[in-house]
């Protein structure tokens, strides 16, 4: 009887296959390693994806960040790009998971199929052992238990390869929703770089539109300080009265107050004329009743048909001569137009004045007669006979034409006896003590004698 040898190899069947049996084993331990394998690279890519959605709610969270504090805008974008970064590496590495894992899903199936191929192998050995089983039925029993467990060792290579694969694919997708969370997290971030740009373009309007505010500011005290001044000028022009506001010129209440008091001054001066008027009239009629003018003939009545006033007169122009009303007739008057004296100590016509009637005029009366009185200084012109009281000395003098000389009373003269050259005395009057020397500009010197 022939007996099968296996795929070329020496030995028995038994032999063959239990090496087929271990072959079968170690392709099973390497799918369950690529299984293993696979598992390990979809926990890494769901981890990676995590990492890169944490990444994404850092970069939204450091977009927010940045949009609420203009103080940390730049910190905040940096910190955006560099998650953005982070997240992209990590669904970089993800991917790179994703692919590793995938190609040890490929290994795990081309593990698979090997072993398939190998447990189909397997069973062809097992039937030819089984043919061969006449004279080794329990190798060949034996053998078929080992095939048999290889078969389901195979097919849970073959399912746990399936997993693998089922990974594998979880795992991709994964990559790919962690890959389009960093796409969502750099637009994010793109959106916060932007907004954090819009901001500070409107922290900088903010700050333009302040620094306006604090200009307008500055103009509006500015118009107000000037305004002040303009309202303080505009009350001095107005309401001043202590002196000029500026260049000599007054305020209109100045001037209101001026033009009151002229008015009121205009008012007095008005009364008062209208008073002088009146004062002027009643003089003017009492003056009008007293003197009547020049008339041809004596009136019986005043120039306003009223009776006569006792010293009233008037000119008559018939006989030239002015009468006066002595209260019951008209009398003419002491002179007429010539000037000259009509009437004197009864004499009447041209009357001459002569010593007799200087003499009566002056023993008519027990009075005295005034003389001119004046100091030294005030001499007049000397002219002989003239008689005058010297203030200076105290005394009478007069001029016998050729000197000024005391006369006796009112000084209580003394005499003073002098001898001249030629050894005659004269008498030189002393007037209070005083000797008069008149010097030779014509001057008079008191010298005092003891």
């Amino acid at each position: 009887m022939a007996i099968y040898r296996g795929p070329g190899g020496p030995g028995d069947a038994t032999t063959d296959a239990a090496s087929e049996a271990a072959l079968v084993s170690t392709l099973v331990t390497q799918a369950q390693t690529s299984a293993a394998n696979a598992s390990t690279s979809a926990n890494n890519a769901n981890t990676s994806a995590t990492n890169a959605a944490n990444s994404a709610t850092s970069a939204a969270t450091s977009a927010s960040s940045a949009a609420a504090s203009l103080a940390a805008i730049g910190s905040s974008v940096t910190d955006a790009a560099n998650s953005a970064t982070s997240a992209a590496s990590s669904a970089s590495a993800a991917a790179t998971s994703a692919t590793n894992a995938a190609n040890s899903a490929t290994s795990a199936g081309s593990s698979a199929t090997s072993a398939t191929a190998s447990a189909s192998a397997a069973s062809s050995s097992a039937s030819s052992a089984s043919t061969s089983a006449s004279n080794a039925a329990s190798s060949a029993s034996s053998a078929s238990t080992f095939a048999t467990n290889a078969a389901s060792s195979a097919s849970t290579a073959s399912t746990a390869a399936t997993n693998a694969s089922n990974s594998a694919t979880a795992a991709a997708t994964s990559a790919s929703n962690a890959s389009t969370s960093a796409t969502n997290a750099a637009n994010s971030a793109t959106a916060a770089a932007s907004s954090a740009s819009t901001a500070f373009t409107a922290a900088t309007n903010a700050s333009n539109s302040a620094s306006a505010a604090a200009t307008s500011a500055t103009n509006a005290a500015t118009s107000a300080t000037n305004a002040q001044a303009y309202e303080l000028s505009a009350n001095e022009w107005a309401t001043k009265t202590s002196g000029p506001v500026a260049g000599g010129e007054y305020s209109a209440k100045y001037h209101a107050q001026a033009a009151a008091t002229s008015a009121t001054n205009a008012s007095n001066s008005a009364s008062s004329a209208a008073t002088s008027a009146t004062n002027a009239a009643a003089s003017y009629d009492s003056f009008d009743d007293r003197y009547l003018g020049a008339k041809s003939s004596a009136p019986a009545t005043d120039n306003d048909g009223d009776a006569l006033l006792t010293g009233a007169i008037y000119w008559n122009t018939t006989a030239n001569q002015l009468y006066i009303w002595d209260g019951s007739a008209w009398d003419a008057a002491a002179f007429n137009v010539t000037g000259g004296v009509t009437a004197f100590n009864t004499r009447t016509g041209s009357v001459t004045l002569n010593d007799t009637d200087v003499s009566d005029a002056l023993a008519a009366t027990t009075g005295a007669i005034k003389i001119p009185v004046g100091t030294q200084a005030q001499r007049p012109t000397p002219t002989k006979g003239m008689f005058r009281f010297n203030d200076d000395t105290d005394s009478f003098e007069g001029y016998d034409g050729a000197a000024w000389g005391a006369i006796g009373g009112g000084g209580g003269a003394t005499l003073l006896l002098v001898t001249d050259r030629s050894g005659a005395t004269i008498s030189v009057p002393l007037i209070n003590g005083f000797l008069a020397i008149t010097n030779r500009s014509g001057g008079t010197v008191n010298v005092p004698v003891s």
